[in-house]
């Protein structure tokens, strides 16, 4: 209680103004970036830089208003400066049409639901000249995000081509493109690229190889094992693993005022989409070959504790369809957890989570619904998920998370901090 109290305390109150309870901008087009990600099956790396850009225009655009009124412990700004933001704007009419600038055109093929969503809201907000100004600014900020983010690298799609060999994956996959995007936050994803799975001949390849063969092996029934890959599988058509950790952050109910509410899914949307660019770095760089392949052909990695199983297949019901070495379940995840602990001060925040794959329940006949005691438990069972799936070997795990918490934390120390005050600065920066 007191640390919400002296969270609250940092944002000072706006002059007085109409405004509607019912509306939370950051909740509402959150949810709408979801459903847009999920209409349009988004990759991971497409749906990472969406949350990013859209929670950026949130923040922008309602940092900005609070700027322009004079508020000297204001944030600093992510992508747009809050030059010509209007001091008498509303705040949550900023956000909405920011939001909905930046969907609309990422995706202009929802533009018609986008637009009937941002009608509905500016509705509840009623009329008048500060409704209008912050809708303009808001639309402005948008735009300038989107313009921002031209040519960042995230575009034109490329493809790695196919490889072959001993340890090498050998289907060729896109996305490549997002090896060099334009960070978000961090200054070089570079320092943040995999150091590389154990060489093919080393008793620890040979340790994991063993445990994904028993675990995930498709032929060895284990309900637990199979529900729990099914809950976090996240295919095409859902909402993605980055979009699961915008799902908790919403789930994660502590009355945040629209400041700051906006500033953590800012932050977290870049934490986010700038994991993905580690990511997908170290996956082409090392090129490493899926379990169900490496299991299969054992016989070819010249190490004397493997011995192939032909015919092995993975629990997860395919082989996967990038490169094994890093694990982006998990690197999405140690982002996502690290960013809402280091936003909270606080790991033990306990949440209830219903993924969008999740399986059936045998007892309820709904979708599954868990609860976590903490967000680091969540970001270990997800990354696990990937090894009892077959689809990843646990060292690729174990440094997908790890990579994810140190993008995290130099966004958390050095982003979206307050311009003067003592809490500029320190290991859990407000």
């Amino acid at each position: 209680m007191m640390r919400l109290v002296a969270l609250l305390l940092l944002v000072p109150p706006a002059p007085p103004m109409a405004t509607a309870p019912d509306v939370d901008p950051v909740r509402a087009w959150n949810e709408q970036a979801l459903q847009v990600v999920r209409a349009e099956r988004a990759s991971d790396s497409d749906a990472a830089r969406t949350y990013a850009m859209v929670n950026i225009g949130m923040y922008d655009a309602v940092n900005g208003i609070a700027t322009a009124r004079g508020d000297r412990r204001t944030r600093t700004y992510a992508l747009r400066d809050p030059k010509g933001a209007p001091a008498r704007g509303d705040q949550q009419a900023a956000a909405v049409a920011a939001a909905h600038a930046v969907l609309t055109r990422l995706y202009p093929d929802q533009e018609a639901t986008l637009t009937e969503r941002l009608t509905a809201d500016l509705a509840r907000l009623g009329t008048g000249p500060r409704v209008a100004e912050g809708r303009a600014w808001g639309a402005r900020v948008g735009e300038d995000v989107d313009a921002a983010r031209q040519g960042d690298g995230s575009s034109p799609v490329e493809t790695q081509p196919a490889g072959s060999g001993p340890g090498v994956f050998a289907q060729a996959w896109s996305g490549t493109q997002y090896r060099a995007m334009k960070p978000f936050g961090i200054a070089d994803a570079a320092p943040y690229v995999g150091q590389g799975p154990p060489a093919l001949t080393s008793l620890d390849y040979a340790a994991a190889f063993a445990e994904v063969r028993l675990v995930g092996d498709a032929s060895i029934a284990d309900a637990g094992k199979s529900a729990v890959y099914q809950y976090w599988s996240l295919p095409a058509g859902t909402s993605q693993p980055p979009g699961e950790w915008i799902k908790i952050g919403l789930a994660v109910d502590r009355s945040l005022p629209l400041a700051d509410e906006a500033r953590l899914f800012a932050l977290l949307g870049m934490a986010l989409a700038d994991t993905s660019i580690p990511t997908v770095r170290t996956k082409v760089t090392f090129r490493h070959w899926r379990p169900t392949a490496a299991i299969q052909q054992a016989d070819t990695d010249g190490n004397p504790y493997t011995e192939p199983v032909p015919g092995w297949q993975a629990r997860a019901g395919s082989a996967g369809g990038s490169p094994e070495y890093i694990s982006g379940h998990s690197s999405f995840s140690g982002a996502g957890a690290a960013v809402l602990a280091g936003f909270f001060c606080a790991d033990r925040i306990p949440f209830t989570l219903v993924t969008d794959s999740a399986p059936i329940d045998p007892a309820t006949g709904q979708p599954w619904r868990r609860t976590f005691a903490s967000f680091s438990a969540a970001a270990a069972d997800a990354g696990r998920s990937r090894v009892v799936g077959g689809l990843h070997f646990p060292f690729s795990n174990a440094d997908g998370l790890t990579m994810g918490a140190d993008v995290a934390s130099e966004i958390l120390a050095k982003r979206l901090l307050l311009k003067t005050g003592p809490t500029h600065t320190g290991a859990c920066p407000r």
